[in-house]
């Protein structure tokens, strides 16, 4: 089945930041693309996401209910990672959602070569539909854990607002990709340092 939906940038450094930037502030998050995101990042195979893409038609109820509750994280992340960029403190009732996926899922760690480097990934067992958001769900609980020392940033520029996890060596990251935003970032300041240059007041 042909999908016209761009497939998911995965800029965060952490499936749960990849998660919360494809959900929209509003939570109007698409089955579609729940799936695209499913698949992007590994937590299901092509194929099973072909039959996924099926299951409003073939059980509702059961699709209705998973992107009920994939909203609902994203959400939830979305607010409790903004609230931990402003240094606040997080009600306890807002990591509920995430706490109520971590409690039904069951699985274990595994390490994963990514890249000429190992790490540590949850699989989780599959039962039910609600696996599928654990593995999002336990990164963003090993998100809100860091506290104060996290290195969760939002990008710097204004009409982005992707969230990302800082990797560099001195935690000064700016852009959720140097490629995208942080070159746009240069570009417009070269165009305004050279044309005041120009236009000399």
């Amino acid at each position: 089945m042909p999908r016209s939906i761009s497939a998911p940038r995965l800029l965060g450094g952490r499936l749960s930041l990849d998660f919360v930037n494809e959900t929209l502030p509003n939570g109007e998050l698409s089955w579609e693309r729940l799936i695209d995101f499913l698949e992007s990042t590994k937590i299901v195979s092509a194929e099973r996401g072909t039959q996924l893409l099926n299951l409003p038609q073939s059980d509702p109820q059961a699709a209705a209910a998973l992107l009920w509750k994939a909203r609902r994280l994203g959400s939830t992340l979305r607010k409790v990672f903004m609230v931990m960029l402003r240094k606040q403190r997080i009600a306890r009732e807002w990591v509920e959602p995430v706490n109520e996926i971590l409690r039904i899922t069951e699985g274990h760690d595994e390490l994963i070569a990514q890249d000429d480097f190992w790490k540590i990934a949850f699989v989780a067992r599959e039962g039910g539909l609600d696996w599928m958001l654990a593995a999002v769900a336990r990164s963003g609980a090993e998100t809100i854990a860091e506290g104060l020392h996290t290195r969760l940033r939002i990008c710097a520029n204004p009409r982005c607002g992707l969230f990302f996890y800082d990797n560099s060596r001195t935690r000064r990251r700016r852009w959720c990709s140097m490629a995208v935003c942080g070159n746009r970032s240069k570009v417009a300041a070269f165009a305004r340092k050279h044309g005041s240059a120009r236009n000399p007041p």
